[in-house]
């Protein structure tokens, strides 16, 4: 069987499932293996040091998919004032030219970035984390949305707003298909999910934790042993929220954000993204960095490959879907 949906049919996909952008995750070989088993499976942009890096990750990434893929390769670009030394022209150019047809926005409204896009013949899913924001994506062209809830790994917002009802929000004020993103993990999620309006799901911290992530070993038994309690947030004071994995380096900076509220150079030191780089990419271990992972870890039970997670969850959230069904009489 196979679950149908407005997402597998607008991106050209089998399965409603789609890897999201991860910084220092999101790499060629993560992203092939989720097409390869017939999901969307994303390249971080800003992961590459240059524009340039950017091409080469994405051919790579193409490189190997195998002949009959029924999945896609697509690309994150997350636009962050912030990081104003960022030639986004550049990044945009260098999506644009590598054919792909996919691309997930987040952060400041694409709006620029928009028209370029679908001049290219390309669908955009823009990461949200409330129904206005959704909204406005959708007036500036986004094809579809990624509904984040507060269990969401990384950045969920300041509004603090959970997955049941968020997407149920989703089901009755968008116009556009979208996905629940944050806490997902098993076929039963992807079930309700469904049945909330959602045309599929997305997921991070759930692949991170598979053979195929490009990340050190030791973070992915962290993954493993943790549970739902051993994530906090970070960043409240300068309302960037961040949920990340709870060690003594989080604790610091929230010992420094109640002392220095608002003081993003207090905690800067703490929070760059190399400290993680070197956790994810070098040292493995979890307690060194800062670094972004959800709750979903008490559904992740080992590490697998993501065929194998994707072919067990659809058929599980199959088998849950004919359940809910056989209630109805």
């Amino acid at each position: 069987m196979v679950l149908e949906t407005k997402i597998t049919k607008l991106f050209g996909i089998r399965h409603p499932i789609i890897q999201g952008g991860m910084h220092y995750v999101g790499y060629a070989g993560l992203a092939a293996a989720v097409a390869n088993a017939g999901g969307l499976g994303l390249v971080t942009a800003l992961t590459q040091p240059t524009p340039e890096a950017l091409a080469a990750e994405i051919k790579k990434a193409q490189g190997l998919l195998k002949p009959g893929c029924e999945g896609a390769v697509g690309v994150n670009l997350t636009i962050l004032p912030m990081f104003s030394e960022v030639d986004y022209g550049a990044f945009r150019d260098v999506i644009i030219d590598s054919g792909v047809k996919v691309v997930e926005t987040a952060g400041r409204p694409p709006g620029e970035f928009v028209e370029a896009f679908k001049q290219n013949d390309m669908k955009i899913i823009h990461k949200c984390v409330t129904t206005r924001h959704a909204k406005s994506a959708i007036k500036m062209g986004a094809d579809s949305i990624s509904l984040d809830g507060f269990e969401c790994a990384g950045h969920p917002g300041e509004e603090d707003i959970g997955n049941m009802i968020l997407q149920a929000m989703g089901a009755r004020e968008l116009t556009v298909p979208y996905v629940m993103s944050g806490g997902v993990g098993n076929g039963r999620q992807l079930a309700a999910a469904l049945t909330l309006g959602a045309s599929g799901v997305n997921m991070g911290t759930r692949f991170m934790a598979t053979h195929e992530a490009e990340i050190h070993d030791g973070i992915k038994e962290a993954l493993v042993k943790g549970g739902a309690g051993s994530t906090t947030l970070v960043m409240r004071s300068v309302r960037n929220t961040e949920r990340v994995y709870k060690n003594d380096i989080t604790t610091k900076v929230q010992e420094l954000e109640h002392e220095f509220p608002g003081d993003f150079t207090k905690i800067h030191p703490y929070v760059k993204g190399e400290n993680y780089r070197i956790s994810f990419q070098e040292s493995g271990d979890p307690d060194s960095s800062v670094w972004s992972c959800g709750p979903v870890m008490a559904l992740i039970d080992d590490v697998q490959t993501c065929d194998e997670l994707i072919t067990t969850m659809v058929a599980d959230a199959e088998s849950a879907l004919a359940e809910a069904g056989s209630m109805v009489k």
